[in-house]
């Protein structure tokens, strides 16, 4: 059986773990979800290489959301490089999802936007593990997570 690693945490304001495995769940069967909690975004990158190494998963996800603030941008920056390198490490795909508090224009539209990246990201978590030639499809088709996909430049 295929394992899903997803690691969320207490520094979002929306549970974005909770949404990642419920749309998993809604994609089909024959894995199953190993999920962690981590203090901040900073902390993903270990996580998700723990559940790699040690739990055995396939694949993970790292929820995170970054604040406003310039100091919060460069920090989901080194994030990021650090959910690059587990990924280099472990020769493992980790799925990032950031949502950045300051892309949303009030409370309404980031929850709406995080729950559509987070349920996309999923989605797309599902099939790299399940479905890849779905995914080959889907090249060059302006696919975005969260707001409208802006479409392929050649039709």
């Amino acid at each position: 059986m295929k394992k899903i690693g997803i690691v969320d945490t207490t520094f979002s304001v929306v549970n974005m773990g909770a949404i990642a495995v419920a749309e998993l769940q809604k994609q089909g069967t024959g894995f199953k979800i190993i999920r962690r909690t981590v203090p901040g975004f900073k902390d993903l990158a270990v996580a998700c290489k723990i559940l790699i190494e040690n739990e055995g998963c396939d694949i993970a996800m790292a929820l995170g959301m970054p604040g406003p603030e310039e100091i919060d941008k460069q920090c989901a920056h080194e994030a990021s490089q650090g959910i690059m390198q587990a990924q280099l490490m472990t020769s493992t795909h980790i799925i990032e999802v950031f949502v950045h508090m300051d892309e949303a224009k009030d409370g309404r539209e980031l929850v709406w936007l995080t729950e559509r990246r987070v349920r996309e990201h999923a989605a797309n978590t599902y099939m790299m593990l399940f479905h890849p030639e779905k995914m080959i499809k889907m090249a060059g088709t302006g696919q975005r997570q969260g707001f409208e996909d802006v479409g392929p430049t050649w039709k």
